[in-house]
């Protein structure tokens, strides 16, 4: 997952509201959206490591996932960091308890920037620098960098989040359509920040700048998927659109039904 931008607790009728795209080789297998067979997970699929980069289930637990960007880090890891994702959305732990254990495994992984939640609770963490911390109500924008990065990859997608869609979401009577079309025009946006602005995390200037808008296109990777997920009263909306490049495939409208179960 390469940026993602959620309101959390903002909205009365929706506490939780998320865009996503998720930046990928072109080559590398994956599923669609769909639900897990033999688990609670309904989300994508990297079939390669077999973990996901977001998912939610019907007890109201989501989790979303990016990678930090170091150049200097060569290291092989022995593990996905898919499986994060995976093996919370399957625990019965709250989120604070599951990130601070985590914690003491977390050198196992390469660098990332992890937020899990229930309907009560999201807590953030990255193991490049950033202790697990409970989110107060708040607009919050992630990209390669840790959270408290100012990027100004980041800046921006925060602005036409706020500015551009948190306000029609409000609206009594919007369209749904017109949200979708609101949601993809903002993750489609391919604005290269000036080199100037850009941040340093230890690759070539070019790949720097190509990788420094909000969607994603060169001969072999890019953008995979955008995503704009719901959690309105007691039910998941999820929209899933395939992307690749130039092409656009099928959106994958889905919901599921939330029964809140008690968290350890």
């Amino acid at each position: 997952m390469c940026i993602v931008a959620f309101a959390w607790q903002v909205l009365d009728k929706t506490p939780l509201c998320l865009i996503s795209n998720r930046d990928e080789f072109y080559q590398r297998p994956t599923a669609a959206l769909k639900q897990w067979a033999n688990s609670p997970i309904l989300a994508g699929q990297d079939l390669q490591s077999g973990g996901t980069w977001m998912g939610v289930t019907s007890a109201g637990r989501w989790a979303i996932i990016t990678n930090f960007r170091d150049g200097a880090d060569q290291q092989q890891y022995p593990t996905s960091r898919g499986h994060l994702i995976q093996q919370f959305l399957e625990s019965d732990q709250t989120p604070i308890r599951f990130a601070q254990a985590l914690e003491k495994r977390q050198c196992d992984f390469a660098g990332f920037n992890l937020v899990v939640g229930d309907a009560n609770q999201a807590v953030y963490m990255s193991n490049r620098g950033e202790a697990p911390q409970v989110l107060p109500k708040g607009v919050y924008v992630i990209s390669n960098g840790l959270m408290t990065e100012h990027w100004e990859k980041t800046k921006h997608l925060r602005k036409r989040f706020t500015q551009e869609f948190l306000p029609m979401l409000q609206q009594a009577n919007v369209a749904e359509t017109e949200l979708e079309h609101t949601v993809w025009d903002i993750l489609e946006d391919e604005r290269k920040i000036i080199p100037e602005l850009l941040p340093n995390t230890g690759i070539h200037a070019e790949m720097e700048a190509l990788l420094s808008s909000t969607f994603i296109q060169s001969p072999v990777y890019g953008t995979r998927c955008s995503n704009f997920l719901r959690m309105e009263g007691q039910q998941w909306r999820w929209q899933e659109k395939s992307q690749q490049g130039n092409t656009q495939g099928e959106i994958t409208s889905v919901q599921l039904n939330i029964q809140p179960q008690r968290s350890i």
